[in-house]
This record gives structure tokens, sequence and C-alpha cells, in this order.
């Protein structure tokens, strides 16, 4: 699809630049993230006369104490703080660009396109593993950590994707995926679901994933394939392969990739168990079922 280019009057540029650059350099700095996010979102928010005040003492409601406080990272909680398995230096950092991502999204200004895929793309690079170059992503994006995935160059990733990396993930370079593609990296037992297991992951290049659909933990999705709308991707899809359906299998290879493809009745192995990552729980580390149920079997 041919795309417009589209650019902002020379005075909202340069702000717009002048505020991404002073970000970036913060992040890359020594100066302490929890404070650097704390900061931003004061300032996005349109808050600073409000916690000003409230840092000299003066009298504020319960509800805008709470509020003010929550532009700190350090006094939030995220999902994935729970997990037992997690990296804890890595994630102390990562919590706060993450907080600062979905805080953000949450904003009126994250509706300016133009701005918001610069401020989430400078964010990538302070977040993710790696992250490539032209990359665009777009609103309610959301990860376990951040930390453990891996981006290549001119990839997009539309609205509402779900980016599990509680194992690794990779996606390649020139990818596509649609609006509300959950992409996972990590597996639950039958029996007992708070037994996990991490995989990796991964979507190779020029991949689309589109509308809705799910790719399983561990599974890879080859270059140049296509997963339909609403497929759940339970296998390897074959480079140059379309897989569609619940689960996805491969109904057919695209035009003039038939000559190196896999053929399709040869598609649909499970690598899965080729793809897990082994992880240890320190001893003293004290945990609980939160569901607090009896897992025997009836005798």
């Amino acid at each position: 699809m041919t795309k417009r280019y589209v650019s902002l009057p020379d005075e909202a540029e340069s702000g717009m630049r002048e505020f991404i650059d002073e970000v970036d350099r913060r992040l890359a700095s020594d100066e302490d993230t929890c404070s650097i996010v704390e900061d931003v979102l004061i300032d996005l928010s349109g808050d600073r006369e409000a916690y000003e005040r409230w840092q000299r003492g003066e009298s504020v409601s319960a509800a805008e104490r709470v509020r003010l406080q929550s532009y700190d990272p350090c006094n939030t909680t995220l999902e994935s703080e729970y997990y037992a398995e997690k990296d804890e230096e890595r994630f102390r950092r990562s919590k706060h660009l993450q907080w600062l991502w979905r805080q953000f999204d949450s904003l009126p200004i994250a509706d300016n396109v133009e701005f918001a895929l610069r401020f989430r793309r400078m964010l990538a690079d302070h977040l993710f593993e790696e992250c490539g170059d032209n990359c665009r992503f777009f609103k309610g994006i959301t990860f376990t950590y951040g930390h453990n995935i891996t981006i290549g160059d001119n990839t997009v990733v539309h609205d509402d994707v779900h980016l599990d990396d509680r194992g690794k993930l990779t996606i390649g370079d020139r990818v596509s995926i649609s609006d509300g593609v959950h992409v996972y990296s990590h597996d639950h037992d039958v029996v007992d679901q708070t037994e996990v297991r991490n995989y990796h992951t991964i979507v190779e290049d020029d991949v689309r994933l589109t509308y809705d659909a799910m790719v399983r933990a561990g599974c890879k999705v080859g270059e140049n394939a296509i997963v339909g709308a609403r497929g759940i991707v339970q296998n390897d899809v074959p480079a140059h392969h379309i897989a569609i359906g619940m689960p996805a299998t491969s109904v057919k290879i695209k035009p003039g990739w038939e000559d190196v493809a896999t053929p399709v009745d040869e598609a649909g192995t499970n690598r899965q168990a080729q793809r897990r990552i082994e992880y240890d729980v320190p001893d003293d580390l004290e945990v609980f079922d939160e569901f607090g149920r009896n897992l025997q079997p009836p005798e």
C-alpha cells in the first residue's frame, strides 16, 4: 500500500524533536530512571502545579495524592513484578520504562501519531534488548518485561498488540503485526497452571501477522509467511507459507515461492521443546499459590 509523506509545521516539529531528544539524553545518562519518568509524566499530564503544591506540604485530597504519587514508577506495581523467575536487576529499570510507555499511551497527546511514534521508538531503544531502525509502534502495545525483546529494522506493530517476553521474543526486519495480535513466549502446565515454562518465540523477516492472530510460545513463523486473521499458531509456520485457522494450518505457498518453500503437506511441525528456556529461582524465595487448589486427582 502506498503511503503519503506527512509533516508537521516547523514550530511543532522543532518542539517535538527538542522534547524527545531531551528525554533520550536523560535516559542515556546516569540520572535515576524513576526521577526521569516522574518528571516526564508530570509535565505531559499538565500536573506540575499540583505536584509542587503537594511537595510544599500543602493540602491535597486523597485522590490527588494517589495520582501524584503514581507518576513515580517506584510507587507502582505491574503484573510481571510478581513473577518469581524474573531477572530482578534487569526488571528494575525496564519496569520504569514500561510504566512510562503505558502511562504515555493513556494521555491525550498519544493520539498525535507523528509525535507518539517517535516517542515510543525512542523508548524502545532503552527498553528492548535491541530495536532496529525505522520501527513504528502504535497505541496500546503491552509487554511482559520489554528487556527480552529483539526487533529488527522497519517493523511495524499496530494497536493493542501484546508482546509477551517472559521467555524471549525475536522479531525480524520488515515484520507487520496487525491490531490485536498476541505473541507469547511462556506457557502453563495443563494440570498445575502455576508451573510456568518459558520459550524462545521467533517471528522472522517479512512476516505478516494479521488481525487478532496469536502465536503460541516456542513457535517460529518463518520468513515471508502470513498468518491469517484470528489464526492461532500452535506449530512452526514454514517460510513463504500462508497459514489460517484455529489452529493455524498451512493452506498454500505464496505465488512465486513454490520452488524454495517446504511443501504444504510437510508443514505443521512442533519444535517448542527445542526452544525451551530453563530458569532457576532463589532457594530462599517465598512463593505462594494464588489459587490455593488441591491438584491431586480423585482416588
